[in-house]
Protein backbone atom coordinates (compact mmCIF):
# COMPACT_ATOMS: atom_id res chain seq x y z
CA UNK A 1 0.00 0.00 0.00
CA UNK A 2 3.01 2.67 0.32
CA UNK A 3 3.14 2.43 -3.36
CA UNK A 4 -0.09 3.56 -3.61
CA UNK A 5 0.48 6.46 -1.45
CA UNK A 6 3.37 7.28 -3.71
CA UNK A 7 0.58 7.49 -6.01
CA UNK A 8 -1.22 9.93 -3.98
CA UNK A 9 1.32 12.18 -3.34
CA UNK A 10 3.15 12.04 -6.98
CA UNK A 11 -0.42 13.29 -8.23
CA UNK A 12 -1.03 15.68 -5.39
CA UNK A 13 -4.56 14.01 -4.50
CA UNK A 14 -4.92 16.06 -1.33
CA UNK A 15 -7.50 16.67 0.53
CA UNK A 16 -9.52 19.68 -0.18
CA UNK A 17 -8.24 22.19 2.69
CA UNK A 18 -5.02 23.80 3.52
CA UNK A 19 -2.25 21.52 4.31
CA UNK A 20 -0.55 21.63 6.86
CA UNK A 21 2.37 19.31 9.35
CA UNK A 22 1.49 17.65 11.86
CA UNK A 23 2.62 20.14 14.59
CA UNK A 24 0.00 22.69 12.88
CA UNK A 25 2.46 24.22 10.68
CA UNK A 26 0.88 26.09 7.01
CA UNK A 27 2.07 23.80 4.06
CA UNK A 28 2.09 23.78 0.82
CA UNK A 29 3.27 21.85 -1.53
CA UNK A 30 4.82 23.39 -5.15
CA UNK A 31 6.52 20.41 -6.58
CA UNK A 32 6.33 16.70 -5.55
CA UNK A 33 9.51 15.91 -6.62
CA UNK A 34 10.87 13.20 -9.22
CA UNK A 35 10.23 9.61 -8.61
CA UNK A 36 13.26 7.54 -7.41
CA UNK A 37 13.12 3.93 -7.78
CA UNK A 38 16.62 3.17 -6.95
CA UNK A 39 18.05 3.62 -3.36
CA UNK A 40 17.60 6.39 -0.99
CA UNK A 41 14.90 9.09 -0.68
CA UNK A 42 11.23 7.95 -2.55
CA UNK A 43 11.17 11.48 -4.28
CA UNK A 44 13.94 13.65 -5.19
CA UNK A 45 14.00 17.75 -5.88
CA UNK A 46 10.64 18.67 -4.19
CA UNK A 47 9.67 21.47 -3.57
CA UNK A 48 7.21 22.78 -0.71
CA UNK A 49 6.47 26.35 0.89
CA UNK A 50 6.85 25.54 5.21
CA UNK A 51 5.28 28.68 7.15
CA UNK A 52 6.11 30.73 4.49
CA UNK A 53 9.63 30.12 3.34
CA UNK A 54 10.09 27.68 0.46
CA UNK A 55 12.43 24.71 0.84
CA UNK A 56 13.90 22.61 -2.14
CA UNK A 57 14.97 18.56 -1.19
CA UNK A 58 14.40 15.45 -0.75
CA UNK A 59 10.75 13.71 0.63
CA UNK A 60 10.51 10.23 2.25
CA UNK A 61 7.11 8.38 2.59
CA UNK A 62 6.20 5.57 4.62
CA UNK A 63 2.72 3.79 5.46
CA UNK A 64 3.60 4.95 9.30
CA UNK A 65 6.41 7.33 10.65
CA UNK A 66 8.41 4.95 13.09
CA UNK A 67 9.27 3.05 9.56
CA UNK A 68 11.95 5.80 9.54
CA UNK A 69 13.96 4.01 12.46
CA UNK A 70 12.83 0.59 11.41
CA UNK A 71 14.59 0.85 7.99
CA UNK A 72 17.59 2.70 9.23
CA UNK A 73 17.29 5.81 7.95
CA UNK A 74 18.30 7.66 11.16
CA UNK A 75 21.64 6.03 10.90
CA UNK A 76 21.56 6.76 7.15
CA UNK A 77 23.48 10.31 5.74
CA UNK A 78 21.65 10.05 2.57
CA UNK A 79 18.41 10.97 4.09
CA UNK A 80 20.09 14.55 5.59
CA UNK A 81 18.82 15.79 2.20
CA UNK A 82 15.12 14.68 3.67
CA UNK A 83 12.74 18.43 4.17
CA UNK A 84 9.73 16.26 4.59
CA UNK A 85 8.64 12.86 6.00
CA UNK A 86 5.12 11.69 4.82
CA UNK A 87 3.17 8.72 6.32
CA UNK A 88 -0.54 7.67 6.84
CA UNK A 89 0.12 6.81 10.53
CA UNK A 90 2.19 9.61 12.73
CA UNK A 91 3.79 7.52 15.75
CA UNK A 92 6.58 9.16 15.93
CA UNK A 93 9.28 12.07 15.20
CA UNK A 94 11.38 11.46 12.87
CA UNK A 95 15.36 12.87 12.62
CA UNK A 96 17.96 12.68 10.21
CA UNK A 97 21.17 10.77 10.81
CA UNK A 98 22.73 14.59 12.00
CA UNK A 99 19.90 14.88 14.79
CA UNK A 100 17.76 17.51 13.14
CA UNK A 101 14.21 16.98 13.62
CA UNK A 102 12.13 16.44 10.15
CA UNK A 103 8.49 18.08 9.68
CA UNK A 104 5.79 15.58 9.09
CA UNK A 105 2.54 15.33 6.71
CA UNK A 106 -0.50 13.07 7.57
CA UNK A 107 -1.30 12.14 4.18
CA UNK A 108 -4.50 9.14 3.25
CA UNK A 109 -5.57 8.04 0.39
CA UNK A 110 -8.79 8.45 -1.18
CA UNK A 111 -11.55 6.18 -0.29
CA UNK A 112 -12.66 6.12 -3.97
CA UNK A 113 -8.35 5.48 -4.62
CA UNK A 114 -8.50 2.58 -2.67
CA UNK A 115 -11.69 1.15 -4.22
CA UNK A 116 -10.85 1.77 -7.69
CA UNK A 117 -7.45 -0.03 -7.00
CA UNK A 118 -8.83 -2.69 -5.39
CA UNK A 119 -10.79 -3.66 -8.43
CA UNK A 120 -7.45 -3.42 -10.92
CA UNK A 121 -5.31 -5.63 -8.24
CA UNK A 122 -8.35 -8.24 -7.55
CA UNK A 123 -10.21 -9.00 -10.71
CA UNK A 124 -9.49 -11.75 -12.41
CA UNK A 125 -10.54 -10.41 -15.86
CA UNK A 126 -7.24 -9.38 -18.34
CA UNK A 127 -6.63 -6.39 -18.74
CA UNK A 128 -8.55 -5.17 -15.51
CA UNK A 129 -9.34 -1.76 -16.80
CA UNK A 130 -11.12 -2.91 -20.31
CA UNK A 131 -14.58 -1.21 -18.84
CA UNK A 132 -12.36 2.28 -19.48
CA UNK A 133 -10.77 1.83 -22.39
CA UNK A 134 -13.63 2.67 -25.20
CA UNK A 135 -14.18 5.79 -23.23
CA UNK A 136 -10.34 7.54 -23.43
CA UNK A 137 -9.49 10.24 -25.63
CA UNK A 138 -7.32 8.75 -28.89
CA UNK A 139 -4.89 11.00 -28.57
CA UNK A 140 -4.16 9.98 -24.65
CA UNK A 141 -4.23 6.57 -26.08
CA UNK A 142 -1.89 6.87 -29.28
CA UNK A 143 0.28 9.08 -26.86
CA UNK A 144 0.58 6.07 -24.20
CA UNK A 145 1.44 3.49 -27.31
CA UNK A 146 3.82 5.60 -28.12
CA UNK A 147 5.79 5.46 -25.32
CA UNK A 148 5.21 2.05 -24.93
CA UNK A 149 6.92 1.39 -28.27
CA UNK A 150 9.73 3.40 -26.99
CA UNK A 151 10.37 1.41 -23.39
CA UNK A 152 9.53 -2.12 -25.67
CA UNK A 153 13.00 -0.62 -28.13
CA UNK A 154 15.01 0.12 -25.39
CA UNK A 155 14.53 -2.91 -23.59
CA UNK A 156 15.15 -4.82 -26.39
CA UNK A 157 17.99 -2.74 -26.79
CA UNK A 158 19.36 -3.66 -23.75
CA UNK A 159 19.25 -7.08 -23.99
CA UNK A 160 21.48 -6.90 -27.58
CA UNK A 161 24.34 -5.04 -25.24
CA UNK A 162 24.22 -7.39 -22.67
CA UNK A 163 24.70 -9.89 -25.01
CA UNK A 164 27.55 -7.45 -26.79
CA UNK A 165 29.15 -7.62 -23.28
CA UNK A 166 29.30 -11.27 -23.00
CA UNK A 167 31.21 -11.49 -26.96
CA UNK A 168 33.52 -8.90 -26.52
CA UNK A 169 31.59 -6.62 -28.81
CA UNK A 170 31.43 -8.91 -31.88
CA UNK A 171 27.78 -7.46 -33.53
CA UNK A 172 27.75 -10.21 -36.24
CA UNK A 173 28.04 -12.86 -33.47
CA UNK A 174 25.00 -11.32 -31.56
CA UNK A 175 23.14 -10.69 -34.25
CA UNK A 176 23.49 -14.19 -35.27
CA UNK A 177 22.20 -15.63 -31.91
CA UNK A 178 19.48 -13.04 -31.69
CA UNK A 179 18.56 -14.06 -35.33
CA UNK A 180 18.27 -18.02 -33.97
CA UNK A 181 17.10 -17.69 -31.23
CA UNK A 182 13.95 -15.72 -33.12
CA UNK A 183 14.21 -18.49 -35.96
CA UNK A 184 12.68 -20.78 -32.78
CA UNK A 185 8.95 -18.74 -33.20
CA UNK A 186 8.56 -19.24 -29.21
CA UNK A 187 8.58 -23.43 -28.85
CA UNK A 188 12.19 -23.88 -29.89
CA UNK A 189 13.53 -20.31 -28.63
CA UNK A 190 15.27 -21.27 -26.16
CA UNK A 191 17.10 -24.19 -28.08
CA UNK A 192 18.32 -21.94 -30.56
CA UNK A 193 20.03 -19.97 -28.84
CA UNK A 194 21.90 -21.75 -26.90
CA UNK A 195 22.74 -24.02 -30.16
CA UNK A 196 23.54 -20.49 -31.57
CA UNK A 197 26.20 -19.47 -28.92
CA UNK A 198 28.58 -22.85 -30.14
CA UNK A 199 28.37 -21.86 -33.74
CA UNK A 200 32.24 -20.53 -33.85
CA UNK A 201 31.21 -18.11 -36.97
CA UNK A 202 35.34 -17.69 -37.49
CA UNK A 203 35.28 -21.47 -38.38
CA UNK A 204 31.75 -21.10 -40.37
CA UNK A 205 33.52 -18.29 -42.36
CA UNK A 206 36.21 -20.29 -43.89
CA UNK A 207 34.12 -22.78 -45.18
CA UNK A 208 30.88 -20.02 -46.09
CA UNK A 209 31.56 -21.53 -50.12
CA UNK A 210 29.84 -24.44 -49.09
CA UNK A 211 26.25 -24.73 -48.25
CA UNK A 212 27.17 -28.56 -47.34
CA UNK A 213 29.79 -27.65 -44.74
CA UNK A 214 27.30 -25.13 -43.55
CA UNK A 215 24.95 -27.48 -42.88
CA UNK A 216 27.43 -30.10 -41.39
CA UNK A 217 28.48 -27.56 -38.66
CA UNK A 218 24.78 -26.24 -38.08
CA UNK A 219 23.84 -29.80 -37.67
CA UNK A 220 26.58 -31.44 -35.96
CA UNK A 221 26.55 -28.78 -33.23
CA UNK A 222 22.82 -29.42 -32.62
CA UNK A 223 22.92 -32.63 -31.55
CA UNK A 224 21.16 -33.90 -34.48
CA UNK A 225 23.34 -36.13 -36.64
CA UNK A 226 23.20 -39.64 -35.02
CA UNK A 227 25.96 -42.15 -35.37
CA UNK A 228 24.16 -44.34 -37.29
CA UNK A 229 23.29 -42.44 -41.16
CA UNK A 230 19.74 -43.41 -41.87
CA UNK A 231 20.95 -42.72 -45.73
CA UNK A 232 23.31 -41.40 -47.89
CA UNK A 233 23.05 -37.54 -47.20
CA UNK A 234 23.31 -38.08 -43.65
CA UNK A 235 26.04 -40.60 -43.90
CA UNK A 236 28.46 -37.93 -45.76
CA UNK A 237 27.05 -35.06 -43.18
CA UNK A 238 28.33 -37.21 -40.23
CA UNK A 239 31.79 -37.62 -41.83
CA UNK A 240 32.11 -33.96 -43.05
CA UNK A 241 31.05 -32.75 -39.39
CA UNK A 242 33.75 -35.30 -38.15
CA UNK A 243 36.10 -33.68 -39.70
CA UNK A 244 35.03 -30.03 -39.07
CA UNK A 245 35.13 -30.74 -35.50
CA UNK A 246 38.42 -32.11 -35.64
CA UNK A 247 39.81 -29.31 -37.67
CA UNK A 248 38.29 -26.81 -35.09
CA UNK A 249 38.25 -28.97 -31.76
CA UNK A 250 34.26 -28.77 -31.93
CA UNK A 251 31.72 -30.40 -29.33
CA UNK A 252 27.84 -30.68 -30.24
CA UNK A 253 25.83 -28.68 -28.11
CA UNK A 254 24.34 -31.81 -25.05
CA UNK A 255 21.81 -29.14 -23.48
CA UNK A 256 19.39 -28.53 -26.61
CA UNK A 257 16.18 -30.10 -26.02
CA UNK A 258 14.66 -29.62 -29.83
CA UNK A 259 10.88 -29.74 -29.06
CA UNK A 260 8.88 -31.47 -32.60
CA UNK A 261 5.37 -32.38 -30.62
CA UNK A 262 2.18 -30.99 -31.72
CA UNK A 263 4.48 -29.06 -34.07
CA UNK A 264 3.60 -28.13 -37.29
CA UNK A 265 6.43 -29.59 -39.69
CA UNK A 266 7.25 -26.56 -41.13
CA UNK A 267 8.67 -25.67 -38.08
CA UNK A 268 10.76 -28.60 -37.10
CA UNK A 269 14.06 -27.46 -36.46
CA UNK A 270 15.60 -29.80 -38.54
CA UNK A 271 13.78 -27.40 -41.43
CA UNK A 272 14.94 -24.23 -39.54
CA UNK A 273 18.58 -25.22 -39.64
CA UNK A 274 18.57 -25.80 -43.08
CA UNK A 275 16.68 -22.52 -43.66
CA UNK A 276 18.95 -21.07 -41.14
CA UNK A 277 22.06 -22.87 -43.48
CA UNK A 278 20.99 -21.49 -46.32
CA UNK A 279 20.50 -18.07 -45.46
CA UNK A 280 24.07 -18.09 -43.73
CA UNK A 281 25.27 -19.23 -47.15
CA UNK A 282 24.08 -16.43 -49.90
CA UNK A 283 24.10 -13.61 -47.19
CA UNK A 284 28.02 -12.78 -46.53
CA UNK A 285 28.31 -10.45 -43.61
CA UNK A 286 25.20 -10.89 -42.54
CA UNK A 287 24.03 -7.80 -40.43
CA UNK A 288 25.94 -5.42 -42.58
CA UNK A 289 23.68 -6.75 -45.23
CA UNK A 290 20.36 -6.23 -43.82
CA UNK A 291 21.50 -2.94 -42.26
CA UNK A 292 22.25 -1.21 -46.10
CA UNK A 293 18.91 -3.01 -46.75
CA UNK A 294 16.73 0.36 -46.74
CA UNK A 295 12.74 -1.23 -47.73
CA UNK A 296 10.59 -3.59 -46.60
CA UNK A 297 10.66 -5.36 -49.34
CA UNK A 298 13.70 -5.94 -49.83
CA UNK A 299 14.01 -6.94 -46.36
CA UNK A 300 11.52 -9.81 -46.86
CA UNK A 301 13.37 -10.95 -49.86
CA UNK A 302 16.69 -11.78 -48.16
CA UNK A 303 14.84 -13.26 -44.82
CA UNK A 304 12.40 -15.49 -47.57
CA UNK A 305 15.41 -17.98 -48.40
CA UNK A 306 14.86 -21.68 -48.61
CA UNK A 307 16.97 -24.78 -48.38
CA UNK A 308 19.59 -27.16 -50.34
CA UNK A 309 17.43 -29.84 -51.95
CA UNK A 310 17.88 -32.28 -49.53
CA UNK A 311 15.27 -30.78 -47.47
CA UNK A 312 13.00 -30.18 -50.29
CA UNK A 313 11.51 -33.46 -49.62
CA UNK A 314 12.42 -34.31 -45.72
CA UNK A 315 11.12 -32.57 -42.77
CA UNK A 316 13.41 -34.94 -40.85
CA UNK A 317 16.51 -37.04 -41.69
CA UNK A 318 15.75 -40.24 -43.01
CA UNK A 319 12.01 -39.64 -43.68
CA UNK A 320 10.86 -38.72 -47.75
CA UNK A 321 8.20 -36.74 -47.66
CA UNK A 322 6.05 -34.79 -50.70
CA UNK A 323 8.33 -32.93 -52.58
CA UNK A 324 7.64 -28.82 -51.28
CA UNK A 325 9.79 -25.79 -51.05
CA UNK A 326 10.66 -24.90 -47.70
CA UNK A 327 10.72 -20.80 -47.52
CA UNK A 328 9.77 -19.14 -44.69
CA UNK A 329 6.42 -18.01 -44.67
CA UNK A 330 5.13 -14.00 -45.21
CA UNK A 331 4.13 -13.60 -41.58
CA UNK A 332 6.74 -15.44 -40.09
CA UNK A 333 9.48 -13.15 -42.11
CA UNK A 334 7.90 -9.93 -40.76
CA UNK A 335 8.20 -11.36 -37.08
CA UNK A 336 11.74 -11.73 -37.75
CA UNK A 337 11.91 -8.15 -39.04
CA UNK A 338 10.01 -6.87 -36.18
CA UNK A 339 11.89 -9.11 -33.44
CA UNK A 340 15.40 -9.04 -35.18
CA UNK A 341 16.06 -6.56 -37.53
CA UNK A 342 14.23 -4.15 -36.13
CA UNK A 343 15.71 -4.12 -32.63
CA UNK A 344 19.39 -4.13 -34.38
CA UNK A 345 18.98 -1.32 -36.61
CA UNK A 346 17.96 0.26 -33.35
CA UNK A 347 20.55 -0.85 -31.11
CA UNK A 348 23.14 -0.51 -33.90
CA UNK A 349 21.99 3.00 -34.81
CA UNK A 350 22.03 4.07 -31.46
CA UNK A 351 25.21 2.66 -30.21
CA UNK A 352 27.18 4.36 -33.60
CA UNK A 353 25.07 7.68 -33.41
CA UNK A 354 23.37 6.83 -36.98
CA UNK A 355 20.43 8.53 -36.43
CA UNK A 356 18.72 7.51 -40.02
CA UNK A 357 18.47 3.76 -38.61
CA UNK A 358 16.97 5.15 -36.13
CA UNK A 359 14.38 6.91 -38.10
CA UNK A 360 14.43 3.73 -40.41
CA UNK A 361 13.31 1.38 -37.24
CA UNK A 362 10.62 3.20 -36.37
CA UNK A 363 9.49 3.50 -40.41
CA UNK A 364 9.63 -0.05 -40.75
CA UNK A 365 7.49 -0.80 -37.66
CA UNK A 366 4.88 1.51 -39.06
CA UNK A 367 4.62 0.08 -42.34
CA UNK A 368 4.62 -3.38 -41.09
CA UNK A 369 0.65 -4.55 -40.14
CA UNK A 370 -0.03 -5.43 -36.44
CA UNK A 371 1.00 -8.88 -35.22
CA UNK A 372 -1.57 -11.21 -35.48
CA UNK A 373 -1.59 -13.01 -31.54
CA UNK A 374 -3.92 -13.35 -28.60
CA UNK A 375 -2.54 -10.19 -26.75
CA UNK A 376 -2.74 -7.93 -29.77
CA UNK A 377 -6.42 -9.48 -30.08
CA UNK A 378 -7.46 -9.32 -26.52
CA UNK A 379 -6.85 -5.61 -27.01
CA UNK A 380 -9.04 -5.27 -29.92
CA UNK A 381 -11.93 -6.51 -28.62
CA UNK A 382 -11.16 -4.08 -25.70
CA UNK A 383 -11.57 -1.09 -28.00
CA UNK A 384 -7.79 -0.37 -28.59
CA UNK A 385 -7.02 -1.14 -32.02
CA UNK A 386 -3.49 -1.35 -32.83
CA UNK A 387 -2.92 0.69 -36.20
CA UNK A 388 0.72 -1.02 -37.38
CA UNK A 389 3.13 -3.28 -35.73
CA UNK A 390 4.60 -0.36 -33.05
CA UNK A 391 1.22 -0.47 -31.63
CA UNK A 392 1.04 -4.13 -31.39
CA UNK A 393 4.87 -4.17 -30.35
CA UNK A 394 3.65 -1.36 -27.52
CA UNK A 395 0.44 -3.61 -26.31
CA UNK A 396 2.70 -7.07 -25.85
CA UNK A 397 5.03 -3.97 -23.43
CA UNK A 398 1.78 -3.16 -21.43
CA UNK A 399 0.98 -6.57 -20.97
CA UNK A 400 3.81 -8.01 -20.29
CA UNK A 401 5.58 -4.83 -18.20
CA UNK A 402 2.62 -3.74 -16.65
CA UNK A 403 -0.89 -6.15 -16.76
CA UNK A 404 0.79 -9.27 -15.83
CA UNK A 405 3.15 -7.43 -13.18
CA UNK A 406 -0.23 -5.49 -11.44
CA UNK A 407 1.77 -2.19 -12.42
CA UNK A 408 -1.53 -0.43 -12.66
CA UNK A 409 -0.33 2.89 -11.00
CA UNK A 410 2.41 3.29 -13.30
CA UNK A 411 -0.59 2.72 -16.14
CA UNK A 412 -1.55 5.83 -18.48
CA UNK A 413 -4.80 3.79 -18.00
CA UNK A 414 -4.46 2.13 -14.99
CA UNK A 415 -3.99 6.67 -13.95
CA UNK A 416 -7.37 7.08 -15.64
CA UNK A 417 -8.88 4.23 -13.91
CA UNK A 418 -8.04 5.40 -10.28
CA UNK A 419 -8.73 9.07 -10.83
CA UNK A 420 -12.44 8.02 -11.37
CA UNK A 421 -14.77 9.20 -8.76
CA UNK A 422 -17.31 6.76 -9.91
CA UNK A 423 -17.15 2.69 -8.77
CA UNK A 424 -19.75 2.47 -11.71
CA UNK A 425 -16.89 1.87 -14.69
Amino acid sequence: MEQLLHYVWKHKLFPLKPLETVQGENLEIIDPGTYNSNAGPDFFNAKIKLSGIVWVGNVEIHLQSSDWKRHGHHLDTNYNSVILHVASKIDTEVRRPNGEYIPQMELHCPPYLLENYRQLIETSHYPACYRLIPALPKLLLHSWLTRLQTERFEQKTARIYQLLERYEKNWEQVFFITLARNFGFGTNSEAFELWASTIPLYAVNKHRDSLFQIEAFFFGQAGLLQEIPSDDYTGRLIKEYAYLSHKFSLKPSENCRWKLLRMRPGNFPYIRIAQLASFYYRSEGLLSVLLETETLKGLRDILRGGTSEYWLTHYVFGEESPAQVKTISNSSIDLLVINTIIPFLYAYGKSNGHKLLLQRANKLLEELKPENNYIVRTWRECGLEASHAGDSQALIQLKKNYCDIRKCLYCRIGYEYLKKKSSAL
